[in-house]
């Protein structure tokens, strides 16, 4: 019996082969990003915001 090609097949396809290594690139990016060191400071700063006392 031959597999029948359907929509739902296709979009799965498409979603493995395209978005899944997309998302991984872009949280690896994300990673990266908040990791390098030259955005330190600004991460500092930032997370001691709350306990500033304006």
């Amino acid at each position: 019996m031959k597999a029948i090609l359907t929509v739902h097949n296709i979009a799965s396809d498409v979603v493995t082969s395209f978005w899944t290594p997309a998302f991984v690139a872009i949280f690896i990016a994300i990673v990266v990003y908040a990791l390098w060191p030259r955005n330190q400071a600004a991460f500092d700063e930032a997370a001691r915001m709350p306990l500033r006392e304006e």
